[in-house]
């Protein structure tokens, strides 16, 4: 019997030892798993209790550090998704693993926009066995556009893990490249051609004696330096306007804008032998604005009208408003606009018949002025015409608050019929 009692307290005194070395050993396995998931883990770690508390917190700490880092993906999609490019990524082994919505329209396209797709997964494909690419695409439309595809590849400083395409629709900007270069080559032309025709007329009249050779030479210096001073006049009238973003507001009669514009340019329409018909001139028309650009604006449209319609034609000036906003029509029966040209018209110095505007003595800049005094009132200038049976230009304004005292149309008639 006492055998017996002796083997039953060795073997509970190693089921004992086993059972603790058991939980040291669970412990140590929770404290290991509570490491794994946050190397700052902290607190009691006495006894199997401790190292459950620890590992509680572990898990806690480690769920708030997933949830950040999906908020950080979720914001970094929203971005791509947000910016005007489209972004293709491909992982190492190339395949695509994410594409913004930009880029997920070139997939399936039609027409030339297929060789979108083809010419991304191509610079991909470069960019992704370590060649950066930067191609651009000339898409024919229509709409005619340019894209720019580049890719780089990516990598963690050791290895490759994959490559990048953005793709860019850069056609206003090309096309703002193309303003930019014409206007320094028409600007120059502009001025070469008057400052040349000075310093020729003046080395002739230093060694002519005649005086009425003389005086007529003079008298085209001084048609030459108006021209200089003509186009020196509109390029710091547009400045001045591109400036004035946010010109003064004031509620403006329509008809007093037409008697300021025809007093400023009635003298070419006399001139001419061109009537200017204001009867459709709403006689209550207002509208809401700076009074100094929307007089230029008004007398640039009247001059182009009449500079291309031949002696003894009408131009009209008629208004009409919807409520919220007035649009000013003048319409002549002049040479017309080629659809080619429609719409180019608005850029400075860009001519349709160059020939027909040396003749009229026109800086280029007129419709230039049109269009920023426009944009700059919130409205929008538009052109309807048709080749050889003339142009309608439309400037639409925001609507003043109610009607103005003005003079009478059939008095503004009566001042803007030629003589």
């Amino acid at each position: 019997m006492l055998v017996v009692a002796v083997l039953a307290v060795v073997l509970g005194l190693v089921v004992a030892v086993a059972s603790a070395a058991s939980r040291r050993a669970v412990r140590r396995r929770i404290d290991q798993a509570a490491l794994r998931l946050d190397a700052h883990a902290t607190g009691d770690v006495r006894g199997l209790e401790g190292a459950l508390a620890r590992l509680d917190r572990a898990v806690d700490h480690a769920a708030l550090r997933v949830d950040a880092a999906l908020d950080d993906v979720a914001r970094s999609t929203w971005a791509l998704e947000a910016i005007p490019q489209g972004v293709v990524i491909w992982d190492e082994a190339g395949d695509e693993v994410y594409r913004n919505a930009i880029a997920t329209a070139f997939i399936g396209a039609r027409h030339a926009e297929v060789l979108v797709e083809q010419a991304i997964r191509e610079a991909l494909a470069l960019a992704l066995a370590g060649s950066p690419q930067r191609r651009n695409l000339d898409i024919l439309g229509p709409p005619r556009r340019m894209l720019e595809i580049s890719t780089v590849p990516l990598d963690d400083g050791a290895r490759s893990t994959g490559a990048l395409a953005v793709i860019e629709d850069v056609s206003e900007r090309r096309r703002l490249e193309a303003v930019r270069r014409d206007f320094v080559a028409n600007i120059s032309h502009e001025l070469k051609t008057p400052v040349g025709a000075l310093g020729v007329l003046a080395e002739t009249i230093a060694s002519e004696t005649d005086t009425r050779v003389i005086r007529r030479l003079a008298g085209r210096m001084t048609g030459e330096s108006l021209r200089v001073g003509r186009i020196v006049d509109d390029l710091l009238a547009l400045s001045r306007i591109e400036a004035e973003e946010q010109p003064t507001r004031e509620s403006v009669s329509v008809l007093e804008l037409v008697r300021d514009a025809i007093d400023r340019m009635g003298s070419l329409a006399e001139t001419a032998g061109i009537t200017l018909d204001v009867t459709g001139v709403g006689k209550r028309h207002t509208v809401r604005g700076d009074r100094r650009q929307l007089v230029s604006a008004l007398t640039n449209l009247l001059e182009n009208a009449c500079k291309y319609s031949d002696g003894g034609s009408t131009v009209w000036l008629a208004s009409t408003t919807d409520g919220s906003g007035v649009s000013l029509s003048v319409r002549d029966e002049g040479i017309g606009i080629p659809t080619s040209d429609l719409e180019r018209v608005f850029e400075r110095f860009y001519r349709v018949d160059r020939a027909r505007s040396r003749e009229t003595g026109g800086t280029g800049l007129g419709l230039a002025i049109v269009r920023h005094v426009a944009n700059n009132h919130r409205g929008d200038v538009r052109v309807e015409s048709r080749e050889g049976e003339g142009s309608t230009f439309t400037l639409r304004l925001p609507a003043g608050p109610g009607p103005v005292a003005v003079t009478e149309v059939d008095d503004i008639h009566r001042e803007a019929e030629p003589a």
